[in-house]
């Protein structure tokens, strides 16, 4: 893959604007993160359901959008306790959610009822449920409570591990890249480009450790792997996708990056595999926030 100045530099002004954004929207406090990631997860959304169209589906919007409202809203509703009672109900109507679509393709007049329901659930789950972990690890790191520290580092540590990854791995494969990953699915991949970023990832991850948002040491090191395997896959798979629908980006969303589902891609993967490694911890009793 031969390095390309122009591109280069237009990847880099638009990411710089997508910093600024997510930094302003991020950091000013939960309820404005909350806001941010549920529009880009309805973004993601939208741009799936132009991805399926052009395979042939025609999902099931309306039903798909309900439900990843409530995904979304489950970690607004645990941010206080005065909300608590609506954990149960949200996620129970949250796991009847891929029943629910069956019922409605079952009487709908979808040409391909079984298509429609099952990428409206790959929707659901692939556009709505990572935004939601993701925005329930600063809730799951600091506890339930009325008061609780909203320490946003929780969240812009794992944006800034995949940034790492992906700028790292482009640079590498840019320089010295010459074995392809996987150029069947995403022809400028290379092995040298991705252990390149991979190791920059994990690097990184332990220079987190400054910011104090654990009391572990260990823990941004290994959410860094997750993110340097996970993200790597999460790229490959969106790539897949937009191969099988025969279109370059997801959408337009910024320049020399495409959609945001082109932006996301990475998280999408990450953010849930995050949030298991974070509870897990907790629930054994190691995930204690330092701040």
């Amino acid at each position: 893959m031969a390095f390309n100045k122009q591109t280069f530099i237009t990847r880099s002004l638009s990411a710089v604007v997508f910093v600024v954004v997510l930094l302003s929207s991020v950091y000013f406090n939960f309820y404005i993160a909350w806001l941010f990631f549920s529009i880009i997860a309805c973004i993601c959304f939208h741009e799936f359901a132009k991805l399926s169209q052009n395979l042939g589906v025609t999902i099931f919007k309306k039903i798909t959008y309900s439900f990843g409202a409530i995904g979304l809203l489950i970690p607004l509703l645990a941010k206080g306790v005065v909300y608590l009672h609506l954990l149960p109900l949200a996620s129970l109507l949250l796991i009847l959610s891929p029943l629910s679509i069956a019922i409605v393709a079952l009487f709908s007049k979808n040409e391909k009822p079984i298509h429609a329901a099952c990428f409206s659930v790959l929707g659901l789950f692939y556009c709505f449920i990572p935004f939601s972990t993701l925005l329930y690890i600063p809730v799951l790191n600091e506890g339930l409570l009325d008061n609780w520290a909203y320490n946003p580092m929780s969240i812009l540590g794992i944006i800034f591990l995949i940034w790492t990854n992906d700028t790292f791995a482009y640079l590498g494969g840019s320089f010295i890249g010459k074995t392809k990953m996987y150029e069947r699915v995403s022809p400028g991949k290379t092995w040298e480009g991705t252990l390149v970023g991979m190791a920059c990832c994990i690097g990184v991850g332990f220079s987190l450790n400054t910011f104090g948002t654990y009391a572990q040491t260990f823990v941004w090191p290994c959410i860094a792997a997750i993110v340097a395997v996970f993200g790597t896959i999460g790229d490959l798979i969106e790539s897949l996708l937009k191969r099988q629908a025969g279109v370059k980006d997801s959408g337009q969303l910024m320049p020399g990056h495409g959609g945001a589902l082109d932006r996301f891609d990475s998280l999408i993967a990450v953010a849930p595999l995050v949030f298991t490694f974070l509870a897990i911890l907790k629930s054994m009793g190691y995930l204690n926030a330092a701040i």
